[in-house]
């Protein structure tokens, strides 16, 4: 049994708030995920995410200063690469070059306080766009793909982050991130969130257009959760406590809170991430814009049952628009 380590889920303040339950959503209790490319110049669009954008790293830095002048306390950072070659093992994830690894000293430097996340996660930068090194026939080579996701997670913590979130769905890879970061001495200074129980869900489709990370050929359901599964779920979240996960995440939202309440029953100890992803954000942000609902009412009714369920941390593109509102 893995000894339990505390020191890495309280070394930042906005990680100890979230050691607190309740129903409030305050800022700490949002996390906004932001997408970032090669070009420091760049803002683009995504035409099925209306009101979100890719950031080139001048671009996120000027984006930013307003949000956590309002509160902002976390995001979570997706590198998305055009110009970068891919490869069958992701080599681009870790590279110098990597749009996420030149950003976070420059992130770290601007916002002291703001609380860093990165996604680690090899679809982004392979050639056949899965999330892990494959055989020759095409299906996951475990092994291989941990080590890889944990070079990656190393990385992204010796560069200046203070959480990995691992969202591969490979087995044991928070065994493998936790081992290398503490023979790097980073343990204490870099949490893991893992992406315990995600599930093979079509809500994903607008991100997918946002990180250019669609499968090149197959699916992604032998790595990720069936979505009528509970005991399943109930094991993924068992293996990641086990393994040294910080905090947990159930993703997507909306659809899977009776999850979130398992979860939350099961380890009530630990910080829980719900996930409120892309098809979500669209679905709920374009009913608003054509008049099927208040956006505000209905919004504000999903979080509150999202943090009902068990959630302490809400994981949302809607993060600007509710600052505005906390403000309020």
């Amino acid at each position: 049994m893995a000894l339990i380590k505390l020191h890495s889920s309280i070394f930042h303040p906005t990680l100890r708030k979230l050691q607190c339950q309740d129903v409030a959503i305050d800022t700490h209790n949002l996390m906004y995920p932001v997408f970032l490319v090669e070009d420091d110049e760049a803002v683009q669009d995504i035409p099925s995410m209306p009101g979100v954008a890719r950031y080139g790293a001048n671009q996120l830095l000027a984006h930013l200063q307003p949000l956590v002048a309002k509160g902002l306390q976390s995001i979570l950072l997706f590198g998305v690469i055009d110009q970068m070659p891919k490869d069958s093992t992701g080599t681009g994830a870790d590279s110098a070059t990597n749009p996420v690894i030149r950003a976070l000293p420059r992130l770290r430097q601007a916002f002291p306080d703001l609380l860093i996340a990165c996604d680690v996660c090899l679809c982004p930068y392979t050639d056949h766009g899965h999330c892990g090194v494959l055989t020759v026939d095409g299906t996951i080579d475990n092994e291989p793909s941990i080590k890889r996701i944990a070079e990656i997670a190393l990385a992204y913590a010796q560069s200046g982050a203070h959480i990995v979130a691992p969202s591969d769905m490979m087995d044991n890879r928070i065994q493998a991130i936790k081992r290398q970061l503490r023979e790097h001495n980073l343990e204490n200074r870099c949490s893991v969130l893992s992406y315990s129980v995600k599930f093979a869900s079509g809500f994903y489709g607008p991100f997918r257009d946002a990180a250019k990370s669609a499968p090149a050929f197959g699916d992604r359901k032998c790595y990720q959760l069936p979505p009528g599964s509970k005991g399943i779920a109930k094991r993924a979240a068992k293996r990641d406590v086990e393994e040294g996960a910080d905090m947990l995440m159930v993703k997507p939202g909306m659809a899977y809170l009776d999850i979130v309440k398992q979860v939350k029953d099961d380890y009530p100890e630990l910080p829980l991430f719900i996930y409120q992803v892309s098809g979500e954000y669209s679905m709920l942000l374009n009913a608003g814009k054509i008049g099927a609902f208040d956006l505000r009412t209905v919004l504000w009714e999903v979080l509150v049952s999202m943090r009902r369920a068990g959630a302490d941390c809400i994981i949302t593109y809607f993060t600007p628009l509710l600052l505005d509102w906390l403000k309020e």
